[in-house]
């Protein structure tokens, strides 16, 4: 049977009103999201600033001192107890009222004007991440600080002018909140899809559905329709934020970017529709959407470098349409991406959300027949 315009647009308007029917629907649809990309923005942030650092200065003369101003200067150290005894360090990192421990030894300004010396630094291991950074802080800024004041060192050969591209500060936001527009977006889309169709079964108007003229293809598209439109509402809004709010540079061209984001809705809203055809309650439909969610989310490259992954684990990312859609993102934003740099992702994409949607189409289709 062909598909009915008619139809399918009293579908749409009977699942809009049924949508917003609850007052708490339209903060949870509209404001939350906004209100997560607040969260994720401040809150997932890897740079290492403030680190509480232990001090214990055995030399106390005006270079120890100027070393000392130097660390704390960059923000990146935050002197919160000092001492005069190893131990006390030591008992300070291990009830973890510090991150970092400096010991300045004595003579370290005789030391420092003959070329010799070295001040120890000790790092709380535990947050393997933020030891790693505050390590290398330290090593430069202590290295920066011995070279001013070596006497006779011999002319350096070659020095090396760093400098970032796409995002020159280094900031983790700049890297983390474009991503979170996949993470919001996917979570929608299952959450409004298979939660809201498995509801429909539970209290029994999903039946009373089937009993009408409508076709199981007018069913899907009505079901579907409004929660591709919330997403890209969704869409704007969490693009609004990062730009206005967190000032994050959008480099690139939205055409790609809602392209993209179309694509990528779809491959959601199936894997919601495949979500609903195997879940009888909505709490199996809930259970089901974080299997799926998390794994989604580690594989993404959101948190973790797909490089760093084992070899098994980097191919089983390239089956994941957030990986694809955070790489298009992301280069959106920050580079200024054109469509030759992305059209693998984007035919990657388009190929799982056209595969996708036919198989939970069909596996829906049965469920409901």
């Amino acid at each position: 049977m062909a598909i009915s315009r008619r139809r399918v647009l009293d579908m749409l308007r009977k699942e809009w009103k049924q949508m917003f029917r609850d007052p708490r629907m339209k903060p949870i649809v509209f404001v939350s999201p906004v209100i997560q990309v607040l969260l994720f923005g401040y809150a997932v942030n890897t740079d290492v600033r403030n680190t509480n650092t232990f001090l214990i200065d055995h030399d106390r003369t005006a270079e120890s001192r100027l070393l000392t101003s130097r660390l704390t200067a960059t923000g990146y150290f935050r002197i919160v107890a000092t001492g005069t005894s190893p131990d006390q360090m030591v008992h300070a990192l291990d009830a973890g009222d510090a991150v970092v421990g400096i010991e300045i030894p004595a003579g370290f300004a005789r030391d420092l004007r003959q070329g010799t010396g070295a001040v120890q630094v000790i790092v709380d291991g535990t947050d393997s991440n933020t030891g790693v950074v505050a390590q290398g802080y330290a090593t430069r800024i202590i290295g920066e600080f011995a070279r001013d004041f070596v006497s006779g060192t011999p002319p350096r050969g070659v020095d090396a002018e760093v400098r970032a591209w796409f995002n020159p500060e280094l900031e983790s936001r700049v890297y983390n909140v474009p991503g979170i527009i996949g993470l919001l977006l996917l979570m929608m889309c299952l959450l409004l899809t298979a939660l809201g169709v498995v509801r429909e079964r539970e209290i029994g108007t999903l039946d009373q559905l089937l009993v009408t003229p409508l076709t199981p293809g007018e069913l899907i598209l009505g079901k579907t329709l409004p929660v591709a439109a919330v997403g890209l509402i969704d869409l704007a809004l969490i693009t609004s934020v990062a730009v206005l709010w967190f000032h994050i540079p959008f480099r690139g061209s939205a055409l790609i970017l809602l392209s993209a984001s179309l694509l990528f809705i779809v491959a959601g809203l199936s894997v919601g529709l495949l979500i609903s055809s195997i879940s009888h309650t909505q709490q199996e439909a809930f259970m089901t959407m974080f299997m799926f969610l998390l794994p989604s989310i580690i594989l993404s490259g959101f948190f973790y470098p797909i490089s760093s992954m084992p070899i098994g684990f980097q191919w089983l990312t390239l089956a994941n349409p957030v990986r694809h859609f955070l790489e298009i993102v992301r280069g959106v934003f920050l580079k200024d991406a054109p469509w030759s740099l992305l059209w693998h992702q984007f035919v990657t994409l388009a190929v799982m959300a056209a595969g996708g949607l036919w198989f939970a189409t069909v596996r829906f289709r049965r469920s409901i027949l």
